[in-house]
């Protein structure tokens, strides 16, 4: 890390190593040093540097008010020098037990601060210093809902001042390093980036979906033109949503993948079985975090399995339905605010609910492939170290079988494998016709 970066930081915490002093000082009326400053106000943070290190960008862009500043070094102390929180560990000794206005949580022995403590440091967790921490943790506040902070997941009981407040890990790297990792695919992030070595001449698909998948590709390149330049901003919703229908295996998660990476835009699936959450109000945060962040970053974002979650429902029975049907309501809200390109994939589309159907502004249907398709994947599938025998006849293959991409080629790679332990001995169409029955019973579709 280069010096001017961790100078800034340096600053930083002995601004707040003071800010400490000061306050303990004032909580516990010990005569401060002389010249020492009396209150907040005579202890400014300071001004940001002009080096182009990530926490001056950051200060840099939009200045802090001071309880957003405090919060913010408040959360990287853990990380940075953990050791200035000890003196939360301090005991009252008429009680024998910890300050509990000091808030904090502890997890083996380590300090972990809430909103408490920053209502604390702020004022000594006065009413007013209360209410002002009260106002930044709220959902709609900028550093929450641009995911520098976090609170941890707590029920839905807890105040907001009593939760572990966080720095998001990607702005913890990104401050320490300069650089952002890949988001962490967990429940407080439930998306996972896609990508693929293929091109789009890898893509065996009728001519009708490959217009439709362009017609994407001219959204994502001229759709601010459309929106800002040809003021269509206030007559059209903003964003594109797209439905991928089909059959499993027939490239809908690898045209999602390669739509993005044509136009240079990182492709994140959302994982559905990682948004709901037991604690109310939580799917919501975790879902926030992934829809901010893709509009900060321009990601597209791909919603496999959509009927799973957006199927037609029956009549609320309890509580569980009420609460799924909020999830489902927000996550609606979100995609129709979303000013970039959703995509959702469905294998079952006439199981989508009608309402939510009419949302999109484009379809796009994967057949399985025809024979044409279909001699195009087992021509192209082979590896080019790979020996035919004179038997193989790989139009036969395309025009007897209706098979998917994805089987054709799991078919490809089972003959290929039993090849290469076998001394890389030619492949016979023997060898692909047990391969393809063998796909055939895996999908149901023959009997064993």
């Amino acid at each position: 890390m280069s010096e001017p970066h961790l100078a800034d930081l340096e600053r930083e915490l002995e601004w707040f190593a003071r800010v400490l002093d000061l306050r303990f000082t004032a909580y516990f009326a010990r005569e401060p040093r002389a010249g020492a400053p009396l209150t907040l106000a005579e202890l400014p943070p300071p001004e940001p540097s002009d080096a182009s290190s990530a926490y001056a960008t950051l200060l840099r862009e939009r200045p802090l008010e001071l309880v957003e500043r405090l919060a913010l070094i408040l959360t990287l102390v853990p990380h940075l020098r953990p050791q200035l929180l000890d003196v939360f560990s301090v005991k009252n000794a008429t009680f024998d037990r910890r300050f509990t206005e000091f808030g904090g949580v502890r997890v083996d022995d380590d300090f972990e601060p809430t909103g408490e403590t920053l209502a604390f440091i702020l004022d000594g967790g006065s009413l007013a210093a209360r209410a002002a921490v009260a106002r930044l943790l709220g959902p709609d506040q900028p550093l929450l809902r641009r995911d520098i902070l976090r609170l941890a997941p707590a029920p839905r009981a807890w105040s907001p001042l009593k939760v572990p407040l966080r720095i998001a890990p990607d702005q913890l790297s990104l401050l320490l390093t300069g650089q952002i990792p890949p988001p962490a695919h967990d429940p407080e992030f439930p998306a996972q980036r896609i990508d693929t070595a293929m091109t789009w001449d890898d893509l065996i698909l009728p001519p009708s979906t490959l217009r439709q998948l362009q017609e994407l590709q001219t959204f994502i390149t001229h759709g601010d033109t459309l929106m800002r330049d040809w003021g269509m901003a206030s007559r059209l919703r903003p964003g594109h949503r797209a439905l991928f229908y089909g059959p499993p295996g027939t490239g809908k998660t690898l045209s999602a993948a390669l739509v993005g990476k044509l136009a240079g835009r990182e492709v994140h699936r959302v994982d559905l079985s990682l948004v709901v959450s037991k604690y109310i109000g939580e799917t919501e945060k975790n879902l926030s975090r992934v829809f901010d962040r893709a509009q900060q970053r321009r990601w597209l974002l791909f919603f496999d399995e959509a009927d799973a979650l957006f199927g037609r429902r029956s009549a609320t029975s309890d509580a569980h339905d009420r609460y799924a049907n909020q999830e489902v309501a927000y996550l609606l809200q979100r995609i129709e605010g979303f000013d970039g390109l959703t995509i959702l994939a469905s294998n079952l589309p006439d199981n989508l609910d009608d309402a939510f159907a009419r949302r999109f502004e484009s379809t796009v249907y994967f057949p399985v492939p025809r024979p044409p398709e279909r001699l195009a994947l087992w021509t192209r599938g082979f590896s080019a170290k790979a020996r035919l025998a004179p038997d193989v006849d790989v139009g036969a293959l395309a025009r007897g079988h209706e098979l998917t991409g994805a089987s054709i080629m799991n078919v490809i790679r089972r003959v290929s494998l039993a090849a290469i332990a076998e001394g890389e001995r030619p492949i016979t169409q023997a060898d692909l016709t047990q391969a393809i029955r063998h796909e055939l019973r895996k999908e149901g579709r023959i009997a064993g």
